[in-house]
């Protein structure tokens, strides 16, 4: 089992159009007991509210936003994208409400201060969620978002949550 050791924020590097954008991260929160999980490529880390925090974007539909409604806390892990692209891709495409995706990903839980997180994971951020903030169509500013991203209807919320810990996997 990998053992991880947390890190201060100002020593974390991450370039985030890579590791976001294109190798992806895991959202994982637990509500009753429960865990579940989707993959993101849409979300960014910065400073707010004099707070290091996170923000992820997760829409109505996602059976994961019950679980970040339900939860004062999320992870996110990120992955060796070589390594695991095949189950990040699968973790995105089905939902945890038809079957237990995680268990058939055969990707490991593992828990710091009662978040659950992947113990493949490289890096992870636990975050305290401090804000959730439905994205609105009356509030787009370009004419292309709605028709190109919102055809179903289906907006996004905008979940910004405090970086309470950095937790980077030991060398082996």
């Amino acid at each position: 089992m990998a053992t991880f050791n947390a890190i201060p924020a100002d020593s974390y590097s991450l370039q985030p159009f890579t590791a976001i954008g294109k190798e992806w991260m895991l959202i994982t929160a637990e509500k009753d007991g429960k865990v579940n999980t989707m993959t993101a490529s849409w979300g960014g880390l910065g400073v707010l509210w004099d707070r290091n925090v996170a923000y992820i974007f997760v829409r109505n539909s996602r059976y994961t936003k019950e679980f970040l409604d339900g939860a004062d806390s999320f992870s996110l892990s990120f992955l060796d994208h070589e390594k695991y692209a095949k189950q990040m891709g699968y973790l995105g495409s089905v939902s945890g409400r038809n079957e237990n995706k995680i268990e058939q990903s055969k990707l490991t839980i593992a828990h710091s201060v009662g978040t659950p997180y992947f113990q493949e994971a490289d890096t992870i951020l636990i975050c305290k969620k401090l804000c959730c903030q439905p994205l609105e169509p009356q509030n787009f500013l370009v004419n292309e978002i709605e028709p190109n991203y919102y055809e179903s209807k289906d907006y996004h919320n905008m979940y910004i949550g405090q970086i309470m810990m950095i937790l980077k996997k030991d060398e082996e």
